[in-house]
């Protein structure tokens, strides 16, 4: 077999390019993923201080304006305008010295109550760069980080970026896509949101199906807190309850429909959670099992969708599953296959996919 010898440096290679011109392309790349990085505090700034939502639909503004709007002090308003600016957020007209945020930015950045709004991923950054020693820890170990053991950043951040999917997609699209739940629910139907973190997911369906109970559970105390007062506040409390309990252990049975969004894969031992889930649903009730939409084959991950999936694999769900010590540590991108094999061992075999979208898969599980 022939080998070919390696390139001297500056020699043409793949594309008709030199090496040091690959070098400095990749180069380039590394160097606007790092601005990327650095700028997303800007961004989550912006969205917590509200500079985002004050410049939504009110046209150009100066940075004194702007400051004025938010009561914040206007040098720094200044400076967080220029990152704007120089990321492409925000717009400038330097002949009125005024900054725009242009109304399809707005839709992303400003309107929480759009499927757009993607603002809320940025709130989790400073929970996540906070666990770079404990990750270094755990690669070293082995040993995982439980999702308690991070900030309060992470869960009130994965709970503003999930919701605005699940207010567009999850009742007229993924319940729609499960044969008969509607009805149920309709009716008046028992259902159980496994992991329901703040429970913004449990009081969407409360509120679309009012003859329906709805319970959440959760391990996590304080985020079961928040989704107690967040349905008081949305006045779904009369037919929404929450419980501190794990996915394998959660208390009642009979339930015409378990839910679990994205939160199967951060469990340690996810076939007992689909156990526990064959032992607690009524006769011909019906798991829905929402999972990112992601590949276990490496390379069809190269997108911007998959980029952001594995890299929180790496940061959260994968070290999450590990601190529980079970048998399982799928990750975010373990596949359809793998939690079809552990959903059919565990006793439910009719497994079919219902829905999909960039960020989601979503599969109607049952006996």
């Amino acid at each position: 077999m022939a080998v070919s010898a390696p390139a001297a440096p500056g020699a043409v290679g793949g594309g008709g390019t030199t090496r040091q011109e690959r070098v400095s392309a990749f180069l380039e790349r590394v160097i606007t993923d790092g601005g990327a990085a650095v700028a997303g505090l800007c961004t989550s700034l912006g969205d917590r201080l509200g500079l985002y939502r004050a410049m939504a639909g009110v046209g150009p503004l100066t940075s004194a304006q702007l400051a004025a709007r938010t009561g914040l002090v206007e040098r720094y308003v200044r400076e967080w305008l220029a990152a704007q600016v120089a990321g492409g957020y925000v717009t400038y007209a330097p002949d009125r010295d005024t900054y725009l945020l242009p109304d399809e930015h707005a839709a992303v950045l400003a309107e929480p109550g759009l499927p757009s709004y993607a603002a809320g991923f940025f709130t989790m950054l400073q929970a996540l760069y906070a666990t770079e020693d404990s990750l270094m820890d755990a690669f070293r170990t082995g040993e995982g980080i439980g999702w308690e053991e991070h900030g309060a950043a992470l869960f009130e951040g994965t709970a503003k970026f999930f919701r605005p999917g699940y207010a567009a997609s999850l009742v007229p699209e993924w319940l729609a896509s499960l044969d008969g739940v509607v009805e149920k629910l309709e009716r008046g139907a028992a259902v159980a949101d496994v992991g329901c973190g703040y429970g913004y997911s449990t009081a969407l369906m409360a509120r679309a199906f009012p003859h329906s109970r709805f319970t959440g559970y959760d391990f996590h105390r304080p985020s079961v807190e928040a989704a107690r007062g967040i349905a008081a506040e949305q006045g779904v409390a009369d037919r929404v309850t929450f419980e501190v309990a794990g996915a394998d252990d959660f208390p009642g049975e009979d339930f015409d429909l378990i839910t679990y969004f994205d939160c199967l894969h951060d469990i340690g031992d996810p076939g007992a959670a689909l156990r526990h889930a064959e032992h607690a649903l009524a006769e011909g009730g019906t798991c829905m099992i929402v999972e990112p939409n992601a590949s276990p084959h490496a390379d069809e991950n190269a997108t911007p969708v998959g980029r952001v999936l594995t890299a929180a694999s790496v940061a959260v769900c994968l070290p999450s599953a590990l601190a529980q010590h079970g048998p399982q540590a799928l990750g975010n991108h373990a596949g359809e296959r793998a939690l079809r094999e552990l959903a059919d061992a565990a006793g439910l075999h009719h497994w079919r996919l219902a829905a999909q979208s960039p960020v989601n898969r979503v599969y109607a599980v049952g006996r």
